[in-house]
């Protein structure tokens, strides 16, 4: 990072994190701590997988930074799946899904679209990312549609055959986009940046580093983020309790924010260099990612802990995916962008924020 005080607070927030862990028993303090440094370890992941995909190149790239931005959401995930925490699992999963949706697509159409008028990205992509989206939302509704008529055992049964299914459509689903038709899902959105007189090129700046140090920075911030995360997870009940906040609440925006924050950053700077390709595979590809892979690999983990989770989630949460799913769809379906539609799926994040938190 080249800002000269990142570092030193870095290492200042991580080694306090572990001083207020070991030595303090005021837990929000123990909270806000590992919360502070967890934020910058997440930023340092967002830098390093943005160096990764220069090298790699935006579909790739766009990949591995999802990948490794969810690493903070899933760990902090399979900690509370270990507690038995599974509302606030389901919660935290909501919240990323609809975070990255709205929040992340959000600022990055938005602050994109004030430097650039129009920006255009692969409108194939983006037509197969909407039914995607919409695949993630029924598989997730009928669990909850059927629980009624199922009793708990079948419940989790449906849940592990259906876990299985979505993770084989998603490694389908990777062999599509990155295999066999690489081509056709490329940065290049065939028939208009060649038709456009007035198309700029996007910005590409060198990375920061080489590509070995990027990915030995993947995998050290990952495993700080695996740290801090366990601490701040021990203290996040308490919090909420002394707050008065709901595990609705806390999982589906608190946790959700924190753990997006690699998203947040590398996505909104890639779209303001013009590369928004780049921006809406990682939001809508880490949204997905986090229905089609994640979600049902917690699943699977959950039975390692002796704590089977399923996949019911509340009707809060799955009227606030398919909202998300809806207005991120109809947005992206045609492949161009600007400022006005971020601030649409920003408003509608707000009303779904203020509901979380009344209800």
């Amino acid at each position: 990072m080249k800002n000269r005080w990142f570092t030193p607070l870095l290492v200042i927030t991580t080694c306090g994190s572990a001083a207020a862990h070991f030595f303090l028993t005021n837990e929000p303090i123990r909270f806000a701590v590992a919360s502070l440094s967890l934020l910058l370890w997440a930023a340092l992941l967002g830098k390093a997988t943005e160096a990764v995909a220069h090298y790699a190149g935006e579909r790739l790239g766009g990949f591995l930074n999802a990948t490794f931005g969810n690493a903070a959401e899933l760990i902090i995930a399979i900690f509370l799946v270990k507690k038995g925490l599974f509302d606030m699992v389901k919660a935290s999963l909501t919240g990323s899904i609809i975070g990255n949706l709205l929040l992340v697509l959000g600022l990055s159409l938005f602050f994109g679209g004030l430097k650039y008028k129009t920006q255009s990205f692969n409108t194939m992509l983006a037509g197969h990312n909407a039914s995607l989206m919409l695949l993630a939302v029924i598989v997730l509704f009928v669990p909850a549609a059927f629980h009624g008529g199922l009793d708990q055992q079948e419940v989790r049964t449906v849940s592990l055959v259906i876990s299985g299914l979505l993770i084989l459509g998603y490694l389908l689903w990777l062999v599509f986009s990155m295999i066999t038709h690489k081509k056709e899902l490329g940065e290049e959105p065939a028939g208009t940046k060649e038709a456009d007189a007035n198309f700029i090129p996007p910005t590409v700046d060198e990375p920061a580093w080489s590509r070995g140090v990027s990915i030995l920075l993947l995998v050290v911030s990952t495993f700080f983020i695996a740290l801090q995360s366990e601490w701040m997870v021990g203290s996040i009940e308490s919090v909420a309790h002394a707050l008065g906040w709901s595990e609705l609440f806390v999982g589906a925006f608190l946790i959700a924010i924190i753990g997006n924050a690699a998203e947040h950053s590398a996505a909104i700077f890639l779209a303001m260099k013009n590369r928004m390709g780049a921006a809406v595979e990682i939001a809508v590809g880490s949204s997905l990612q986090i229905s089609l892979f994640v979600a049902p690999t917690l699943v699977f983990i959950s039975l390692l802990f002796g704590r089977p989770m399923d996949l019911t989630f509340t009707p809060y949460e799955l009227a606030a995916i398919a909202v998300s799913a809806f207005i991120a769809s109809s947005i992206s379906r045609d492949g161009s962008t600007n400022w006005f539609e971020g601030v649409l799926l920003l408003i509608v994040y707000a009303i779904l924020g203020t509901v979380f938190y009344l209800v």
